[in-house]
């Protein structure tokens, strides 16, 4: 693929991609994303904060600026930032707009290479330059006016030729995403808009599964996908155009998933790549989700459970990472849970920094760092972890569980379900078993975890079986012995829960939640250490000592 895209790249690109150059825009697209006026500001100034790193131009273009930091890079030539110069309504912005576009046309308009042509930050490109043309284009003279829209038309041209051939997965549903805002922004013909939108319902019929998960099996993708997927629909209808049917139906079903993977305090569950959730922006795409019913407690296709009673919710991964070239940002965490109460998180998996340092996601994405159980230190899965290999294959996961069986069982005032997974089998001969059961209300959550052999005989101390079930404490939650020794979580005043379990002493031990909105931060774990051969099941519960008032 990447021999490929040389081929289709370099100095020469004007036979390729060159045409005729669309006379004007028809329409600029809405965009769901956060706007802040301040940045503008600061980005007048020289201040670029982007892909979690500050960088000062110093009077410089930002374009000339040497910068290590890829995803900084990635943010840059993805222009999405444009927005906060529309959201300032002002001359200035829009003039200091215009020169930043301008300065990448005149810094990397006459040769396709390098990062700011790969096809995934292409295609964010061409979507931002659309969604903010208004402001790019605000006071602009003619000449600059058909240099832009030049430019436009050879990023279509270029993604039209690199689009099926990018990796799978959400870059390439992007892509498609691009060339169908394309399609309805210029002056095409009927016949590419009717193409755009084929090649479109192809990939939403493929990664968009039947419960509104993404193939991924990361919620970040549904978010990420819901807010250009939103306003892609909205331009079909500003256009007087029908829109596909596999976009009404994936956005139908991706708003309810959305719903399904949130905790009542507004953020998402932390599973295979979701980090930091910034809540104004779901809460800006979940208005579009007029359904406004309970969440839906299970999601077989993507293989997530949901428990909710009370004020209670658990939220469950119960299936098998997915394929390797989709599970660059998957994590070892089969069957790790995460619980809140009310409006606070109690238990949680660490997460992911999503604006900082890449050092720290190998660790992220270990079974340690989630709140399920790991067997001899090891993680249940294997990465790709070299740097040197990263540019190449990125970092996937290279084993793991592959049969994961996960059966639904609620009964009369009991949301329940059992699961396992075979990831220890091939090095350490032994099955995980998870049961979860929430019930009184939402005021007991009771869980069994089981270590034995695939059929299901008692383990061995053969190769290795001491057993950690980790339960990862959300850092804002207080955590202390009460007098008779037994582990008490507080939330607040009214949000007191007991932990307690049979067969092994819970030990409190440092951790850190990667996903803190201010980076990195300290917390706590509980810890149950154990050998499976001498105790093959391990009993553990959480009690609420003290109600909610409300709903939290």
């Amino acid at each position: 693929m990447r021999l490929r895209r040389r081929l289709r790249a370099g100095p020469s690109y004007r036979w390729r991609y060159s045409g005729r150059t669309p006379e004007r825009l028809l329409i600029a697209p809405p965009d769901l994303r956060l706007a802040d006026a301040q940045v503008a500001r600061d980005i007048y100034h020289g201040q670029f904060l982007l892909g979690g790193q500050l960088v000062e131009t110093g009077g410089q273009s930002p374009f000339q600026v040497p910068v290590g930091s890829h995803a900084w890079q990635e943010s840059l030539h993805g222009f999405r930032w444009l927005r906060h110069m529309r959201a300032a309504e002002s001359e200035l912005a829009a003039a200091n707009a215009r020169a930043l576009v301008e300065d990448w046309i005149a810094t990397y308009g006459r040769r396709i290479s390098g990062t700011p042509w790969e096809p995934a930050i292409t295609a964010r490109r061409i979507i931002s330059w659309l969604q903010h043309s208004s402001v790019v284009l605000q006071g602009a003279e003619l000449p600059f006016y058909r240099q832009f829209l030049k430019m436009l038309a050879v990023q279509m041209r270029y993604l039209r030729a690199m689009a099926s051939e990018m990796p799978d997965g959400e870059d390439r549903l992007r892509a498609r995403v691009a060339l169908a805002f394309c399609a309805l922004s210029l002056p095409t013909p009927a016949a590419a808009l009717r193409a755009a939108s084929r090649n479109l319902a192809y990939e939403l019929d493929r990664q968009i599964l039947a419960d509104g998960g993404h193939i991924s099996r990361n919620p970040r993708a549904v978010l990420e996908l819901l807010a250009d997927l939103l306003p892609l629909r909205q331009t079909y209808t500003n256009q007087a155009e029908q829109p596909p049917q596999a976009l009404v139906g994936a956005v139908e079903r991706m708003l309810p998933a959305l719903r399904f993977f949130r905790h009542r305090d507004g953020s998402i569950a932390r599973f295979n790549g979701m980090g930091i959730t910034l809540y104004d922006r779901v809460a800006a795409i979940l208005r579009y989700d007029d359904t406004d019913g309970a969440p839906l407690l299970h999601a077989p296709h993507s293989g997530y459970e949901r428990l909710t009673l009370g004020a209670t919710t658990v939220l469950a991964d119960t299936a098998a990472p997915p394929p390797p070239d989709l599970s660059h940002f998957a994590h070892a965490g089969c069957l790790s849970f995460e619980m809140s109460s009310g409006r606070h998180q109690f238990i949680v998996n660490s997460g992911i920094d999503s604006f900082g340092d890449d050092s720290y996601r190998p660790l992220a994405r270990t079974t340690a760092a989630h709140s399920t159980v790991t067997l001899n230190d090891t993680s249940q899965a294997r990465f790709s972890l070299s740097s040197q290999w990263n540019e190449l294959i990125g970092t996937p996961l290279l084993s793991g569980p592959r049969r994961v069986e996960c059966r639904r069982d609620d009964g009369d005032g009991v949301h329940r379900f059992i699961a396992s997974h075979d990831g220890y089998v091939a090095r350490f001969g032994l099955v995980h078993e998870r049961e979860l059961a929430l019930s009184q209300g939402g005021t007991l959550l009771e869980g069994t975890d089981r270590m034995c052999r695939p059929d299901g005989s008692r383990a061995t101390a053969v190769g290795g079986d001491a057993v950690a079930i980790r339960f990862h404490v959300h850092p804002d939650i207080d955590i202390y012995r009460d007098p008779e020794g037994r582990l008490i979580l507080t939330g607040e005043a009214t949000d007191t829960w007991l932990f307690t379990a049979e067969e092994a002493e819970p030990a409190v031990e440092e951790s850190i939640f990667f996903a803190g909105l201010g980076g990195p931060r300290k917390s706590r774990q509980i810890v149950l250490h154990a050998a499976a051969s001498q105790q093959p099941e391990i009993h553990w519960q959480f009690r609420r000592t003290h109600a909610i008032n409300g709903d939290g």
